[in-house]
Order: C-alpha cells, then sequence, then structure tokens
C-alpha cells in the first residue's frame, strides 16, 4: 500500500488520534496520506438546524475551508495546518474553532493571517469540502476517521493512545489486510469501564475545548459519564 485518503472533521477527537497513527505509518513507510474533509456538523444536522454552510461561522466547516485553501497550495501545508489545529483543541483543550483563534495559529504557522478571510470569501472552498464530504455520504459513511485505501472506505481506526514506529506499521497491515476480505464489515471492541476510563481521559482537553454538544450518528454524547469516569 503506497497511499491513503484519510477524512476527518478537525472538531473529532478520534479522527485527530487517528491522524497521529497514521503520520507515525507514514514515517515508517513513506505511504502518501492524502487529507480530505468530512463534516461531523452537517452529517449530524437536525432537521430544523441551518447546514453549516448557511451560517457566517460554523466550527469545522468554515475551518475545513481554510484547510481547503491551504491544500491548493500544497498537502504538506494542509497536514502542518491539521495537526496544529488538532493539537491546539485535542491536546491543550484550546479553541482553533475561534475565529481570532485560528487566525493567531495561522499566523504561528508563518501563514497570512487574512487567509481566513480569503477561505471564507471564496466560493469554491464550500465546494472542495462539499465534495470530500459528499464522496463519504455517497460510499456510505457516517463518521470519521474514514479512511479510503485501494478505493475501499474503512471508517476508523477509533483509537486514543495511538501507537507509534512497528507497531503502528503493525495495525496499518492490520487494517490493509481487510481488503482480502471484502464481506467482513465490522468487528467491534466491547468497552468496560476501564475502556470508558481512557477515553474519557484521552478526550478531556476536547471536552474543555469545545463549544457544542457532542453527537454519534445523531444522538447527543453525555460525556459527564466519561469525565466521571476519568476521575475515579
Amino acid at each position: 500500500m503506497t497511499s491513503v485518503d484519510f477524512h476527518f472533521d478537525p472538531m473529532c477527537p478520534f479522527a485527530f488520534h487517528a491522524s497521529r497513527w497514521i503520520r507515525h505509518v507514514r514515517a515508517e513507510t513513506a505511504i502518501d496520506i492524502a487529507w480530505r474533509f468530512f463534516s461531523l456538523e452537517e452529517i449530524n444536522r437536525r432537521d430544523d438546524q441551518k447546514h453549516p454552510w448557511e451560517r457566517e461561522w460554523s466550527y469545522g466547516w468554515s475551518l475545513m475551508r481554510i484547510g481547503a485553501l491551504l491544500r491548493r497550495e500544497s498537502m504538506d501545508l494542509l497536514d502542518r495546518w491539521y495537526a496544529a489545529t488538532g493539537h491546539l483543541l485535542h491536546t491543550d483543550g484550546g479553541k482553533p474553532h475561534d475565529p481570532n483563534v485560528a487566525r493567531g495559529l495561522l499566523e504561528r504557522l508563518g501563514l497570512d493571517p487574512a487567509i481566513l478571510d480569503a477561505a471564507l470569501a471564496d466560493p469554491t472552498t464550500h465546494d472542495d469540502v462539499r465534495a470530500d464530504h459528499d464522496r463519504v455520504v455517497a460510499a456510505g459513511g457516517f463518521g470519521v476517521p474514514t479512511l479510503f485505501v485501494q478505493g475501499t472506505p474503512f471508517f476508523g481506526p477509533v483509537l486514543v493512545d495511538p501507537p507509534e514506529g512497528e507497531s503502528a506499521v503493525r495495525l496499518w497491515n492490520t487494517l490493509t489486510e481487510l481488503l482480502e476480505f471484502p464481506h467482513v464489515y465490522e468487528i467491534q471492541r466491547v468497552k468496560g469501564a476501564a475502556d470508558t476510563a481512557a477515553i474519557g481521559q484521552a478526550l478531556e482537553p476536547y471536552v474543555r475545548g469545545r463549544d457544542w454538544q457532542s453527537v454519534n450518528r445523531g444522538e447527543v454524547v453525555d460525556l459527564s459519564i466519561l469525565e466521571t469516569e476519568s476521575d475515579t
């Protein structure tokens, strides 16, 4: 395997942790990562809510339009921006989804903070995000991380504490070997109390940084349970 299309929403903690893993795979194997977008705001939108692109500022969608503009210059630039955006929210508990913070983050990356306004003023950045999002939906996808490997979409891996080095490669090999079994659709580890506690601890920065409800397949997730477990 020489390449993977990695669809992410910068607001998703599990996509961020999986992105850390796939970067370790790249470091060990030199695979090419093509970063693509997907909107949890849109896929989890209720009928009485506006589409994210109908709002003046929408946390994930607007950020991804910045990413779309950066991707036109280079995939490496998008890679750096996503890593920094994800680290700020999911490691530091910051708020990269705040427009002023997002401008400051661009500046810290050595970029013009006016890129944010340029991205939102260019309607084609919306088209780029929408095309990536619709690709996942058309394939039957519903969340992130969604990875396309040799044209086959996989949801996951959903993980915290991503493996590094050879361990990262072994997980990559496990995923790609599933290509040999096209009618294996789902394997899920049952999560006990210790797993819930580990997830709660890993998501604690995200819980501090987010300004929205967390939703899973249309259902609001009560993260207070995870917070409580991680504190005990």
